[in-house]
């Protein structure tokens, strides 16, 4: 079996207070992939028994870590059990299960690629300040990435099994998204791929745990300093910024 067979995939689902939505999300993607590790981290509400009786495996915070240490946690557990790759996506129901197949056939077409969940479509749906903070983003963080990416903010991504060896990468809360992505570019090699998916902020989400001003800053920041760190600043940006970045949309059931 591949890396991109439901059976070989681990779904990471970092969760804090989703009481609401975490069943759903969880359901839906267990009649696609049986593979679930649910980061519960440090919820106050009924998170963890609203997913009790559901065959995956849970991991516990005694107290909030960041999305971060979520991930690292999941990363972590999913190379313990032997998987071969990993699906990350939110438990507040903005990501879609059935977005999974198509996501795993573009890691198909592209080995070695993260495969990112570009919330493209239905743009229009998007705050404005998230537009603008999401578009910020891909601006530096392609930078640093060296390569154009589309929706660097985006939760629901395939890690090959090289992006995983980067689980100990120390940098905290969503700037760790970005760390990934920069490392897994410039310290393995990896491409990038995006297919698009719905952009979804309609009002039965929770408010999100991302802070446009702070968490943008923070990522941005910490973006010069590995576009410096990296060197080659002006070969670097024009190399992600001359060409689109790479989309592809295999078709639904792919």
């Amino acid at each position: 079996m591949s890396a991109t067979d439901p059976a070989r995939v681990a779904v990471v689902i970092p969760a804090l207070n989703e009481e609401l939505a975490i069943r759903g999300v969880v359901e839906s993607v267990l009649a696609i992939a049986p593979n679930v590790i649910v980061i519960d981290d440090g919820s106050t509400d009924a998170t963890v028994e609203r997913i009790a009786d559901l065959p995956v495996t849970l991991i516990r915070h005694d107290q909030p870590l960041g999305k971060g240490q979520g991930l690292r946690d999941g990363f972590r557990k999913a190379l313990e059990l032997g998987f071969d790759a990993v699906i990350a996506m939110d438990g507040d129901g903005q990501h879609l299960a059935s977005d999974i197949p198509r996501m795993l056939a573009a890691a198909r077409a592209y080995p070695e690629h993260i495969v990112i969940g570009a919330r493209i479509r239905n743009k229009e749906n998007q705050p404005p300040a998230r537009r603008r903070a999401n578009a910020v983003a891909d601006w530096g963080i392609s930078w640093g990435c060296g390569v154009p990416i589309s929706d660097t903010q985006s939760g629901q991504r395939y890690y090959p099994r090289a992006a995983l060896d980067l689980a100990d990468l120390e940098d905290d809360d969503f700037v760790f998204e970005a760390a990934l992505l920069i490392a897994a570019t410039r310290e393995k090699k990896l491409g990038v791929v995006s297919v698009p998916i719905d952009s979804r902020y309609h009002g039965e989400f929770r408010g999100s745990h991302f802070r446009p001003v702070r968490d943008v800053s923070r990522i941005t920041w910490y973006t010069i300093k590995r576009v410096a760190h990296y060197g080659h600043i002006v070969a670097s940006y024009r190399a992600s910024h001359s060409t689109p970045p790479l989309i592809v949309d295999p078709p639904t059931g792919a």
